[in-house]
């Protein structure tokens, strides 16, 4: 562990893609339906001006569920990726989790240490990309978020209200703080300059 955790390296903002990136509707994989929450462009802009390596860690039950294919879900993420790019924002890495232990169908029905809450997207990030955990930021707007943040030992857990009904019981994955916009995460990062 003490080895992904190098003082030395890189900090990174890790966003959960569904809720945080795009708006949550439910096993999104049409481009022409995606619609990008507010702020996540001028947050991951700020955040790449100041030096943050710019990480997507999204489980991806719909690829277990049979719902949509690997390739469709890259295929999205690729057309995301350009999207970025036309605002001047380069997303550094993407890592999903196509696996799901009770709902998948086949190979995909299997546990995984890249299923959120475990930290093994985090994890493999840190060590591929040369990354500071401590010194890195994840946002995301579900428990398993939260729990995968602090098992990894994020310096520092945004947790986006409107999705998770009881953000109370979102305290027994660990420490997080509640935000209510994007734009409050981005303030953050601009005062930590």
């Amino acid at each position: 562990m003490e080895n992904l955790l190098h003082s030395s390296g890189c900090q990174a903002l890790f966003l959960d893609r569904d809720g945080i990136i795009n708006e949550e509707i439910g096993y999104l994989i049409e481009s022409e339906e995606t619609r990008f929450v507010t702020g996540i462009f001028d947050l991951c802009r700020s955040a790449q001006q100041a030096g943050y390596r710019l990480v997507v860690v999204t489980n991806q039950s719909g690829i277990a569920r049979g719902r949509y294919t690997e390739e469709a879900f890259l295929n999205l993420m690729d057309w995301m990726r350009g999207e970025f790019e036309g605002q001047g924002i380069t997303l550094d890495a993407i890592y999903y989790c196509p696996f799901h232990p009770e709902h998948g169908v086949g190979k995909y029905r299997r546990d995984s240490d890249d299923r959120k809450p475990k930290p093994g997207m985090l994890l493999r990030a840190a060590q591929e990309l040369n990354l500071d955990l401590s010194r890195s930021v994840f946002v995301g707007d579900r428990c398993t978020d939260v729990g995968a943040g602090n098992a990894a030992g994020i310096g520092k857990m945004f947790l986006l209200s409107g999705t998770e009904n009881d953000l109370a019981a979102c305290s027994a994955h660990g420490t997080y703080e509640t935000v209510h916009s994007l734009n409050e995460v981005r303030e953050w990062i601009l005062k930590q300059l």
